[in-house]
């Protein structure tokens, strides 16, 4: 018994961080954003829903999270099925510089690639030299999913590495000795087993790009209408401050990625009783 009073004792501490960081200010939040100077509302759910520009952030921001999960996925799965060919020295080499990596983001990371590839970049004005005109505007679209997919790769590299332990190299003998060639045993036996931690690092990914909010400011500033940007406006103030809008806008940004949580959950769920009939 005072064992258990002992791991209570030290999970005190622990209780307290999330309720007076996490907790209460998602309380507030929720109230906030119900809440205006005549008491109870719904009309900043209403404004949130039929502003146009405030659809083009969650708009904008779906694509970019979409898009740059799914390729840093994509390049990750390989690039981590290529590490376990390594030795291990090696592969905890790679690893270590993956989670080096993986913590260099926010402003930092966005400076990084404007003295790389801004308008005056070193490499911008090196390509210039030899006459190269790329055509590519760090401040678009398309130079934020380059910061995006180059700070998702590190997370998903660390995710996906564990799961690529799972396949047992009998079974790739076994497979072998019955005539399966490796595409096909990838295609058969070694993706329906990591699909649900392929599913569940696509979610994380996503989450991790719709809630992204330092580099995108860092490097467009308000110029690029995203969700997590118009958040940060309208708590700021540009013009003036609305906390109770940002709050319904965040607690949406919420929702959108609770909904892309179950889905992943329902997939790895399915996916796994798939496997149970075989």
């Amino acid at each position: 018994m005072s064992g258990k009073k002992g791991v209570l004792f030290i999970l005190v501490p622990f209780a307290l961080l999330m309720t007076f960081f996490f907790l209460v200010p998602l309380i507030y939040m929720l109230i906030s954003s119900f809440s205006n100077s005549d008491g109870f509302t719904f009309e900043h759910y209403q404004e949130a829903l039929s502003s146009s520009y405030i659809l083009q952030g969650f708009k904008n921001s779906l694509a970019l999270s979409v898009v740059s999960a799914f390729i840093a996925l994509v390049v990750s799965l390989l690039g981590v099925y290529a590490m376990t060919n390594f030795s291990e020295p090696v592969q905890e080499r790679l690893l270590i510089l993956s989670n080096l990596t993986s913590n260099f983001s926010g402003v930092p990371l966005a400076f990084a690639f404007i003295v790389l590839l801004g308008n005056s970049g070193l490499f911008t004005l090196a390509l210039d030299s030899f006459g190269w005109d790329l055509s590519f505007s760090l401040y678009s679209w398309s130079g934020l999913l380059l910061i995006y997919i180059y700070f998702q790769l590190p997370l998903s590299i660390m995710l996906l590495y564990p799961i690529y332990y799972g396949i047992q190299q009998q079974w790739k003998d076994a497979a072998a000795l019955l005539g399966a060639s490796p595409l096909m045993f990838w295609r058969k036996i070694g993706l329906p087993i990591i699909l649900p931690g392929i599913a569940g690092t696509f979610t994380i990914l996503f989450a991790n790009a719709m809630g992204a909010y330092a580099s995108a400011y860092a490097l467009t500033g308000s110029n690029y209408n995203l969700a997590a940007i118009r958040i940060g406006s309208l708590i700021s103030g540009d013009i003036f401050a609305q906390p109770e809008l940002a709050s319904a806008i965040a607690v949406l940004l919420g929702v959108i990625m609770i909904i892309g949580m179950l889905l992943s959950e329902w997939l790895i769920k399915k996916t796994r009783k798939d496997l149970s009939k075989r």
